[in-house]
């Protein structure tokens, strides 16, 4: 059983006109899972994460600061560059990370064997103390830290195959040797982290950059011949994945040319080695994704996947 994790206020991120992560991602996310052929997905309201949660990975001054930021109706705050909040920001960010502990606790607790959290806003590029990227809480790390703390698992790997690489989550995994982290992006491209050269303690990080104008063949291979060895040599007790669909040969904010079907790919050799390790148990979190149609069909792909598993 496969569940499904959103909640109302993801609407309620307002990043203004013309901003590429904006609440039509979400809308594009839920209709298109509300074909009939997912009717067998358990959907479930996303509760709010705890500041105990939220600050496993983030200074609690960080999430002050963060759950603060309230601007009145209408009006909206940067807190970088292209990072926005509005009024209902700082409770849809909440209730995102609060998505990927639920998922946590349902595919742990017995409720599904797999989970998907369409959430925004992001998390992959929030470091624990410095939001960005369109993110204001590490969700991935968020889940991670949950399952250890909550349920007593030890060793998690931690996918991400967004197009651009996720420096925060790799920021909370790399001083960890219980955690691994795996990443393939384009570079050079935002926010211009992720050598090789990164490994982590222990070699617990593995990062594929790959160059504007790979394909499937190159994606694959970044996948078939590096990552996924090293993840199933990790054995994790757990996968959770960053699942950002930008690297589709549709997206606007990348040049990677990946095509629905190798996010099918994927999913499945990820759903291989959560059998072989974790008695199938996978999170997916929702990352970026940046053409409304592309998003829709290619998280389509992914979650029938899931319920497959």
């Amino acid at each position: 059983m496969t569940l499904l994790i959103s909640h109302p206020s993801f609407l309620e991120h307002d990043t203004g006109d013309y901003h590429p992560e904006r609440p039509d991602r979400l809308r594009a996310v839920t209709a298109a899972l509300a074909d009939e052929e997912f009717e067998g997905l358990t959907r479930l309201i996303a509760p709010a994460a705890t500041i105990e949660q939220l600050t496993r990975v983030h200074p609690l001054a960080y999430v002050d600061a963060i759950l603060g930021i309230r601007p009145p109706h209408g009006e909206l705050v940067h807190v970088d560059a292209d990072t926005v909040m509005s009024a209902g920001s700082a409770n849809a960010a909440r209730h995102a990370a609060g998505a990927v502990v639920a998922a946590v606790d349902g595919v742990l607790g017995g409720q599904g064997r797999t989970a998907f959290a369409a959430v925004r806003p992001p998390g992959h590029h929030a470091t624990p103390d410095v939001p960005g990227g369109f993110c204001l809480f590490s969700n991935a790390a968020i889940g991670a830290l949950h399952a250890r703390a909550a349920h007593g698992i030890r060793r998690i790997a931690l996918i991400d195959f967004d197009v651009h690489h996720g420096q925060g989550t790799q920021a909370v995994v790399e001083t960890d040797p219980d955690l691994f982290y795996a990443s393939s992006h384009q570079y050079p491209l935002y926010p211009g982290t992720g050598s090789p050269r990164e490994r982590g303690i222990d070699g617990n990080v593995a990062n594929v950059p790959l160059p504007a104008g790979s394909g499937s063949e190159a994606f694959r291979a970044a996948w078939a011949d590096r990552l996924l060895p090293a993840v199933d040599t990790f054995a994790p007790e757990l996968v959770i994945v960053s699942a950002g669909f930008d690297a589709h040969r549709r997206d606007p904010l990348a040049q990677l040319d990946v095509e629905t079907e190798d996010f099918v790919w994927l999913t499945e050799e990820l759903l291989a080695i959560a059998r072989r390790h974790s008695s199938g148990r996978l999170v997916s979190v929702l990352e970026g994704g940046y053409d409304l149609a592309a998003l829709a069909e290619s998280v389509s792909a992914h979650v029938r996947s899931l319920m497959r598993a």
